[in-house]
């Protein structure tokens, strides 16, 4: 089978691969084939804040407490235990339970800090909006994740009501490192 993409080339792809794994391929329409790139949208969703100058500024003691935590990494990027790191933090920012997890705060409405005993700079980082409990369901919204700038064993985390605006959510977050 044969996808054809921007350019000229094609990109021959097994069906086995196509039946046995969710790919993700972003496919143009051949009246969009070879029209220019689209600029990126300066559109921000009401309430949202975007990239690293975005996060409010680290307190010394938020530091503080974030590198009391912190089990240094190797060169070559992975922490000496290399594992999968999760919190699972409560809508009003205390940490409900969590492997690596050493703390969570709420900065503002919507916005966390979530410290790990390990530096997570180099680790995929994974999040979804969930409760803490075993039964009930959370309310829709939507979250993002990014290391916190300045402290190397930090997520910044970010919930989202289903209309866009920053709102208290419990979430779920992994760190693979």
């Amino acid at each position: 089978m044969r996808i054809n993409i921007r350019s000229s080339k094609a990109i021959l792809v097994p069906l086995a691969l196509l039946a046995g794994a969710a790919l993700s391929v972003a496919l143009l329409s051949p009246a969009t084939a070879g029209a220019a790139p689209r600029a990126a949208s300066s559109t921000v969703v009401a309430g949202a804040q975007t990239g690293s100058a975005a996060q409010p500024s680290v307190s010394k003691a938020e530091a503080d407490q974030a590198h009391a935590a912190l089990v240094p990494q190797t060169t070559t990027g992975m922490p000496p235990t290399a594992q999968t790191l999760y919190a699972v933090v409560n809508s009003n920012g205390t940490l409900a339970r969590g492997f690596g997890a050493s703390s969570a705060v709420i900065l503002a409405t919507g916005t966390y800090q979530v410290n790990f005993s390990h530096d997570v700079t180099h680790s995929a980082l994974i999040g979804t909006i969930g409760l803490a409990g075993t039964s009930g369901s959370s309310a829709p919204g939507f979250i993002t994740v990014v290391g916190r700038v300045g402290v190397a064993n930090a997520v910044f985390v970010q919930t989202y009501n289903s209309a866009g605006a920053l709102a208290n959510l419990g979430f779920h977050l992994a760190a693979l490192s």
